[in-house]
């Protein structure tokens, strides 16, 4: 079975061209990093102001300013594409751009109101409802991963996913350790955190730029947004990185997400689903 998600997207009629995706990524990485220097004042300040969105998560002035920043920038450059927030209202195109900017001003904002550096800002770019372009980016360890869906760099640098292909040996990542979804569908968490040699807690999209940049081998998250996961895929894909859903179906069409090296991604689905997915370790000793 393979899960490398963008296999089928850069099939689409009229994709942009390497170059014209060059120059999205480009501005995307630019950007981000101007919404970096926004946000770095605002990171560890005593007295900040935090409210409570509906859903009970944490909102501060840095969020709203880092995507007003964003966006501004965007519509001078793009006026014509579609802009999708996590914490504004959706632009839409003008006329019939197939193109859709996705922001997610600060990913992790409680680790950002509680002065861990383990947030980031994630800006993807969609053609035709598919993301192409994706920036993850670290304003106080200044950690920028950018692709374009074929290639994946880590501060410039190409970044493929480490090798390792024993859950043993692995290193695994989650951002909430509380969080019931990661039991959904009956999967067998604790059998998979059992079997692993490191579990972790250094979540949210930092866990991504973790997987990428080869230190750590798995990512899991059993609920998402559009907006936390659109910059992620054309990033794990241009590195090399298995996705799925929690079930192991497509990784573009659910809310969940898996994320590992092509040989760890059977055995993680053999741990969560021992009764649907047959697991390769124990075929190979077997044999």
């Amino acid at each position: 079975m393979t899960f490398l998600f963008p296999s089928e997207h850069f099939g689409l009629v009229n994709l942009p061209t390497v170059s014209e995706r060059q120059v999205y990524l480009e501005f995307a990485c630019n950007v981000v990093r101007e919404a970096g220097d926004f946000i770095r004042p605002h990171f560890a300040k005593r007295g900040l102001t935090v409210a409570e969105k509906s859903d009970r998560s944490p909102l501060t002035e840095a969020d709203t300013g880092a995507e007003a920043l964003i966006r501004t920038r965007i519509i001078e450059q793009f006026p014509e594409h579609a802009i999708l927030g996590e914490e504004m209202s959706d632009k839409p195109a003008n006329g019939a751009s197939p193109f859709r900017w996705v922001i997610d001003p600060i990913d992790g904002t409680k680790s950002f109101i509680t002065g861990v550096p383990l947030f980031t800002t994630l800006l993807a770019l969609e053609y035709e409802g598919t993301p192409i372009i994706g920036v993850i980016f670290q304003p106080i360890l200044d950690q920028l991963v950018s692709s374009d869906g074929q290639t994946t760099r880590y501060n410039g640098v190409p970044a493929k996913a480490r090798s390792c292909s024993s859950l043993a040996q692995a290193t695994l990542l989650t951002t909430d350790a509380r969080q019931p979804c990661l039991y959904q569908d009956d999967a067998d968490w604790d059998g998979l955190i059992s079997a692993v040699k490191l579990y972790r807690t250094w979540g949210d999209a930092y866990g991504y730029l973790l997987l990428v940049a080869g230190f750590a081998d798995i990512m899991i998250d059993p609920i998402l947004e559009h907006w936390d996961k659109a910059a992620l895929l054309p990033i794990l894909a241009g590195a090399g990185i298995t996705v799925s859903d929690w079930t192991g179906g497509p990784a573009g069409s659910g809310r969940s997400l898996i994320a590992a090296a092509a040989e760890l991604h059977p055995l993680i689905l053999a741990k969560l689903h021992p009764t649907k997915f047959a697991d390769p370790s124990a075929n190979s000793a077997n044999a």
